[in-house]
């Protein structure tokens, strides 16, 4: 595509997806389906408005895969991998081993194909779709369920398994098998190597990543951060993600696991809720494109021509998938609930797959009479996915099960703190180490990335990110939490932190750090009724050191300092409502110190009238006596 013909296929793109997505949605049908009926729509077989070049669209909205799998990844704690090690190897190891079996039987037993194809067949079947499997979990909330989780369990196997079924595809091959295809498809540093060499790289590929990932890429992170240019850290992130999908695409293993492994490794990192917030927009935007790709990519023209044979490939597939995995949740000892949303989720074909038969062709294990149906098959099975998982939620959970509920799993209560401390400086460390010290857990965000690297070797959990951004609020649990406490040096940022989060989440119970005044003013016309000025507690402490110091009594003065906060508090909301007014604010703050002057001093008598003489010897009304005494004759002459 050039000039006009990009602009236009972005058009085209763009419109579908703004157009059929909500529409989806409203039906309750999910943003997969949405995309995927753009795609049919726009494609080639209905209005025509995308072509040949759908494929090229496709491989660079596989990205968005990339990108997917390295967001799982943040998400995954190293604890929880190694929690779900016995089903990602036990459950995952059993379906792909069991489907492949099963199909390969099944495709010797009804077709006239050796049993090579058979097995190829079955290798290429027993693959799941990540990308519209994963986005469907993750929009209706089903992630972190058992079945969720045993679901992305047995998809993370199968990203595994793609890379030894690509090595044993050509020794399937019926004749000679093409040395060249890496050379068409992109050289790698391994494809003329013996196995022992190119195990050691691809091995020292890994632990390069996974090094630098514990290393490196946190201190880079540190230096761009300071920068305070959010574009910069923005690219640096999608730097980062290139960066590790070249190294892998060039010791031929699978991208999107190599990008998974890096965020598994930045999980526990402080810039893990930025990174998140950064490439969401990238993977969300490419991973539409690339299921309006797969819409597009569906040959009607060849369904039509061969209708029986297409629905029964599709029938076949998913029958053989449900029945499999079904036993396989059963066995493995999952509710009902769980093994039905386990079961609905991985019965289709992946997009792996079209890798695989394309690969198959080029090595001469299968033949373009077998592949085309088998490509059109797999794109109607990943087309239907959606509604599957909508058959299951409407029909069949009602009926034979409960809806299952999100596990509280360890990792995610830990994650759902009841506050959210934004800017953990000086002012809002001091916060977090006093509700911590009472067992309240919080979210600490922070701008300052040596702030935060500081704070982290302290043993704290700070994060690195804008609190003014909407969706690092969202990460950060906001829609969870009942608190934001915003102590930011800034008091433009933190009115920015306060306007985000009453629009976006207006839940929120919000405490404001203020400088002055003015800060104040700004923060109670926002709406935030809880306002504390930095300096006031500080300033009241040194105001009553010093009249210990001239020799007053700490009673009364601790007091006069209760007394005194409690009627600045007052005037500071009674001002505020005039503070646009100037010539009447200013009059307004002449008379509001005096009347304070005037209450302080009334209250002192009045309470040393009454009171204890508490702490020591003197009463109140003795100690105060000579300023009640002064400031009653200054009335005077002014009066006068």
């Amino acid at each position: 595509m050039h000039g006009g013909d990009f602009f236009y296929q972005a058009f085209v793109y763009l419109s579908a997806a703004v157009v059929a997505v909500p529409i989806a949605k409203k039906l309750g049908f999910g943003s997969v389906l949405g995309y995927l009926m753009a795609g049919i729509i726009i494609g080639p077989f209905l209005l025509g408005l995308v072509g040949e070049e759908g494929q090229d669209v496709m491989h660079f909205a596989e990205f968005g895969v990339v990108m997917m799998l390295f967001l799982v990844g943040l998400e995954v704690q190293p604890a929880l991998l190694w929690k779900l090690r016995s089903s990602i190897l036990g459950i995952g190891g059993v379906q792909v081993l069991t489907t492949a079996g099963i199909i390969t039987l099944v495709t010797v037993l009804v077709s006239p194909y050796p049993w090579q194809t058979g097995l190829a067949i079955g290798l290429t079947l027993a693959l799941s779709s990540t990308a519209i499997v994963m986005q469907t979990l993750s929009e209706k909330g089903l992630l972190k369920t058992e079945g969720g989780q045993n679901a992305f369990s047995v998809l993370l196997f199968q990203d595994i398994a793609v890379i030894p079924i690509l090595a044993f595809l050509p020794l399937l091959a019926a004749g000679e098998t093409k040395t060249d295809i890496v050379s068409k498809s992109g050289s790698t540093w391994v494809e003329n190597m013996a196995m022992i060499p190119k195990t050691v790289i691809i091995l020292a590929v890994i632990t390069a990543i996974i090094a630098a990932g514990r290393y490196l890429i946190s201190p880079a992170f540190r230096l761009i951060a300071q920068t305070r240019l959010r574009e910069l850290f923005t690219a640096a992130a999608l730097l980062l993600i290139i960066s590790i999908t070249l190294l892998m695409t060039k010791v031929g293993l699978s991208p999107a696991l190599g990008t998974f492994l890096a965020g598994v490794i930045l999980a526990q990192s402080e810039y893990r809720h930025e990174l998140e917030v950064d490439i969401e927009p990238f993977k969300g935007l490419l991973l539409g494109l690339f299921f309006i790709a797969v819409g597009a990519s569906i040959d009607f023209d060849f369904i039509g021509q061969n209708p029986g044979l297409i629905a029964a490939l599709v029938g076949g597939l998913i029958t053989i998938k449900l029945i499999i995995l079904v036993i396989i949740g059963r066995v493995a000892g999952m509710r009902l609930d769980s093994n039905l949303l386990f079961t609905f989720a991985l019965a289709q074909g992946g997009e792996f797959a079209f890798v695989l038969l394309s690969f198959a062709l080029q090595n001469n294990v299968m033949g373009a009479d077998l592949v085309d149906p088998l490509i059109a098959a797999v794109a109607v099975s990943m087309a239907l996915t959606p509604l599957l998982m909508l058959f299951n939620e409407k029909l069949i959970q009602p009926r034979f099960g409960t809806t299952e509920k999100p596990k509280q799993e360890d990792e995610s209560i830990a994650a759902k703190c009841p506050v959210i401390i934004a800017g953990f400086g000086r002012y809002g460390s001091t916060i977090g180490r006093f509700m911590q010290a009472n067992g309240i857990q919080a979210t600490y965000l922070d701008i300052d990335p040596n702030n935060v690297e500081l704070l982290r070797k302290m043993g704290l959990k700070v994060f690195y990110g804008d609190a003014s951004r909407h969706s690092l609020l969202a990460t950060a649990g906001a829609e969870d939490a009942r608190m934001l406490i915003v102590a930011v040096d800034s008091p433009d940022k933190g009115l920015e932190i306060v306007n985000t989060a009453q629009k976006h989440f207006p839940h929120l119970k919000i405490i404001a750090r203020t400088k002055s005044w003015n800060d104040s003013y700004m923060m109670l016309d926002a709406g935030v009724d809880h306002v504390h000025r930095e300096y006031l507690d500080g300033a009241l402490r040194m105001a009553a050191d010093a009249l210990s110091m001239m020799g007053y009594r700490k009673y009364p003065i601790q007091r006069a300092v209760k007394t005194f906060r409690k009627h600045d508090e007052h005037f500071l909301r009674e001002l505020a409502e005039l503070h646009h007014d100037h010539p009447a604010f200013i009059e307004s703050i002449k008379e509001k110190n005096e009347d304070l002057e005037r209450m302080m001093l009334d209250d002192l008598e009045n309470m040393g009238k009454d009171k204890d003489r508490g702490w020591d010897n003197t009463s109140l009304k003795e100690e105060f006596s000579p300023m009640v005494r002064q400031f009653k004759s200054r009335d005077k002459k002014q009066s006068k």
